[in-house]
């Protein structure tokens, strides 16, 4: 956002991690450990966009505990919210109206969820954050860092957080706050997926050279209080097909945690081609397929989120470290897609970064290149993690659901056996933002109007996001050309934003004779999930923080 050239005041530390995610609290642990063991000081700060630590976390999730095993194996001990293992894993293949349920004795051993458990991310960040402030890291949830600040050679020095009161025509309001600059000698960018800091550092520096494109998907969830008799704790189902069909990528997960709790997601891969779709009505739809309704019915939707998920994987992910710092976790993107699980591997990533920047910061270095990190990360499980898995997305993207599904399950068996496939490693092909056939190339989806009961409208289930945003700033959700989404958009996509988007952030409006047509952007909806900045077209909308502890404010999510 354009702000003034002003004086800030400075803050310095050795490292500054921006996000309190798995990957930055994992970072600021490790860090905080080696300092221990060696008997030296190391001076860490946390920053964090949401209200509190966890506030912006949404994931399905069943995380694999390898990552936390290595930080802190006494977890348990120290009362970890992880309390629901996977008893029963169950993958099925949907039709309209029934089911085929694939033998778990077909699937690959990395896709066993056995030993992996049913959690909320956000009360294992939450707890993290807790153990991180235990051993002196300083955290600042309701900081967004909004800059990047540099060194004179160019480095990243550090950013700038906690800007506050701007209004929206970008005029200093009389409670304003110019925020402070954090300084450290490493900067780890840990923002999640699609960062906007990280977006820039990695058109900035290149990192993304010689790599395919990332791609993404949107994760849509809900979570759900239901029956007692129908509630199986530790019960987690994934599948696919219906709604999508065989051409268009995603599928879905439902996962039985405690206290009679179920989260109920869906994911659509963004390399969609119908502009007529829309991943939420998608995710309504398939609530009603008796596999899912059986469970829903007689409950109550206790809470609602959306967040992109990366799915580039081992092709897509940039070079890692930068002068003066390092991206951790999903800001490059380290989920294995078909397994549905990153925080393992962000966690790690987080970890290992520390253990390089600990070695620079003790050997007296600052500013510099981190370059052993990716040679560490290289060297590491994640690495190999993600080169198992690396055909499934292309060859899903080529085949489709039934050619992808046969194929892809033979390569991560190959892998898994003899540690080579037969497919080389295939590239990605273009960027999601370039799939779209045009509007009349396409087909109108008509969707089925909610029933209020399994099914909701946008903006009843954004009430259930806590979502929040003082309307008086300038919009996070930056237009490069206000002209773009009526003049190009509208007459060759029927403009997506109005269905891509799983919060109603944007409306064409028209007067009554359906003339006139205006684009409306409703920020104050936005959760965060920055769908718009990977899916439109025109690579027109850039997404901005808001001011800090503004957006959702998820519960157990």
């Amino acid at each position: 956002m354009s702000e003034q050239a002003i004086e800030r005041e400075a803050m310095e530390y050795d490292v500054v991690i921006v996000g309190a995610g798995p990957s930055g609290l994992a970072a600021a642990i490790k860090l905080k450990q080696l300092a221990e063991s060696g008997g030296k000081e190391i001076s860490v700060c946390v920053l964090e966009k949401g209200s509190e630590v966890g506030a912006h976390i949404m994931s399905g999730a069943v995380i694999d505990p390898i990552a936390l095993n290595e930080l802190i194996p006494d977890w348990k001990e120290k009362q970890a919210p992880i309390n629901t293992p996977v008893t029963q894993d169950r993958f099925y293949v949907l039709g309209v109206a029934g089911a085929i349920r694939v033998p778990n004795f077909l699937l690959p051993k990395l896709m066993s969820n056995h030993g992996a458990y049913a959690v909320s991310l956000g009360n294992v960040c939450r707890w993290l954050g807790e153990q991180a402030e235990n051993m002196g890291v300083e955290i600042y949830p309701g900081f967004a860092a909004s800059e990047l600040v540099y060194r004179d050679d160019g480095a990243v020095k550090g950013v700038v957080a906690g800007v506050m009161g701007i209004d929206h025509e970008g005029k200093n309001k009389p409670e304003f706050e110019p925020g402070i600059e954090l300084h450290g000698k490493y900067v780890f960018i840990g923002e999640g997926v699609r960062g906007s800091l990280a977006k820039i550092i990695i058109d900035k520096f290149n990192l993304s050279k010689d790599r395919c494109p990332q791609k993404f998907g949107l994760g849509i969830k809900e979570l759900w209080e239901v029956s007692p008799e129908k509630h199986q704790q530790g019960q987690v189902t994934h599948t696919m097909g219906w709604p999508l069909g065989t051409k268009t990528g995603g599928g879905s997960f439902m996962y039985h945690l405690e206290d009679n709790q179920v989260a109920v997601g869906f994911v659509v891969h963004l390399n969609y081609t119908n502009p007529y779709l829309s991943p939420y009505q998608e995710f309504q739809r398939f609530k009603h397929h008796p596999l899912v309704s059986d469970v829903l019915e007689g409950g109550r939707r206790v809470a609602y989120g959306a967040r992109a998920i990366t799915e580039g994987g081992f092709q897509s992910v940039p070079k890692l470290s930068f002068p003066g710092g390092a991206l951790i976790g999903c800001s490059a993107g380290f989920m294995n897609l078909p397994r549905i699980k990153g925080s393992h591997n962000a966690m790690k990533t987080g970890m290992l970064a520390a253990q390089e920047a600990f070695e620079a910061v003790m050997a007296g270095r600052q500013g510099d290149e981190l370059t052993t990190y990716q040679t560490a990360y290289e060297n590491s499980w994640v690495y190999q993690d993600l080169k198992n898995v690396r055909n499934v997305k292309p060859l899903w993207s080529r085949l489709g659901l039934i050619g992808g599904l046969a194929m892809g399950g033979l390569d991560m068996w190959l892998n898994e056996l003899f540690g080579r496939g037969i497919f080389g490693t295939l590239k990605h092909g273009k960027a999601d933002h370039a799939t779209l056939k045009p509007a009349s190339e396409s087909k109108p989806i008509d969707y089925p109007k909610p029933d209020g009961v399994l099914s909701f409208d946008r903006l009843t289930n954004v009430s259930f996001s806590a979502t929040n945003h003082e309307e008086d700033q300038p919009c996070h959700l930056q237009l490069k050309d206000a002209n773009i989404p009526v003049s190009q958009n509208l007459p060759e996509f029927d403009e997506p934003a109005q269905r891509y988007c799983p919060a109603g952030v944007y409306e064409v409006l028209r007067d009554e004779d359906g003339s006139n047509p205006r684009f409306q952007i409703n920020a104050q909806n936005c959760v965060h999930c920055k769908t718009c900045d990977i899916k439109d077209p025109a690579q027109n909308i850039t997404w901005c923080v808001p001011q800090g502890g503004e957006g959702p404010n998820y519960p157990n999510m």
